[in-house]
């Protein structure tokens, strides 16, 4: 009888996701990708709460993440990022493969519905530092990020801008291929993760990535 493998399906292959070109790729009202990108956490049997959608120019990335299922609201505190309810975004301009410790191409953001504000009403977007790395991306100025939140029924949306002054190293014509992972984080339905999840350490690991190809 064969023992049942204790390496994740996701770990097996390396995974490419194209990215469509939007210009404009962001306005006053924010912004809805319409390229939904695919998912791989099936192969591992686990939970997909969530819908990110991804779109590209010369100004940037933006996301759409799309919340479903919940019956209660999100829990997020500004001071406690690692375990409210969000998403976490990790960019690699480079799409290097072969090294285990971020570089300075490397770049790590959170986004929260809620969280920050005297009622804890407010939207978070920050930068954070990645863990054992060798070196960090350019330092960004407050409010370069762009976010929109929005709750519905039963979860919530958030428009994500990261523009292209937040990515160090940021080229298209040059590196069409992103190293790209994501993570949600909920107290209700769990969490997902694009690339393989815990106890890997996706959080850090560049080369654990898949890549974002940014396409026409």
């Amino acid at each position: 009888m064969m023992s049942e493998s204790l390496v994740p399906p996701r770990l097996v292959f390396r995974f490419s996701l194209p990215c469509r070109r939007r210009d404009p790729l962001w306005t006053d009202k924010g912004l809805e990708p319409k390229h939904r990108l695919a998912s791989f956490a099936e192969l591992d049997a686990a939970a997909t709460p969530a819908e990110f959608r991804a779109a590209w120019s010369e100004a940037g990335l933006a996301f759409t993440v799309l919340v479903g299922g919940k019956r209660q609201p999100p829990w997020c505190r500004v001071n406690q990022p690692d375990d409210s309810d969000g998403v976490q975004i990790w960019i690699d301009t480079r799409d290097v493969h072969n090294v285990h410790r971020a570089g300075r191409f490397c770049h790590r953001f959170l986004f929260m519905p809620t969280g920050a504000g005297n009622r804890l009403d407010q939207p978070v977007a920050q930068w954070l530092p990645i863990n054992r790395a060798r070196e960090q991306p350019r330092a960004i100025a407050p409010g370069q990020l762009q976010l929109r939140s929005q709750r519905r029924p039963d979860g919530y949306t958030l428009d994500i801008l990261i523009p292209a002054t937040a990515l160090t190293g940021f080229d298209p014509a040059e590196h069409p291929r992103l190293g790209f992972n994501y993570a949600l984080t909920d107290r209700e339905l769990g969490p997902q993760t694009l690339s393989p999840g815990s106890p890997l350490p996706f959080e850090e690991d560049p080369s654990l990535w898949p890549t974002l190809e940014l396409v026409m």
